[in-house]
């Protein structure tokens, strides 16, 4: 049954479905969850330090130039390309599917 739960950042209600609650069950977890998904959200985004950049937080990635193995367009990678792989721009690099 579904259960509904008091965010506890901004105490607006959210249902803990039971989809949900299987989930948790079946990954181990004792504890509901105790913000609502949005709040959820801004707290996982506060803890990567406010982007979606993953772990990289606010931190500038180093660019390196290059020029893309199949068009021949000039272009910038976040590694220093070695000659050893191919390297592609954005356009070319896409739909290869990683």
């Amino acid at each position: 049954m579904d259960k509904t739960i008091t965010c506890r950042d901004c105490s607006a209600d959210f249902l803990f479905t039971e989809n949900e609650q299987a989930f948790y069950k079946e990954k181990g977890f004792d504890n509901e969850p105790q913000r609502c998904p949005a709040c959820r959200a801004a707290s996982k985004q506060k803890q990567r330090g406010g982007d979606n950049r993953g772990g990289y937080g606010n931190v500038q990635r180093e660019m390196f130039p290059a020029v893309c193995a199949e068009c021949g367009k000039s272009t910038t990678v976040p590694f220093r390309p070695n000659g050893e792989k191919p390297v592609y721009c954005k356009d070319c690099y896409q739909p290869r599917g990683r």
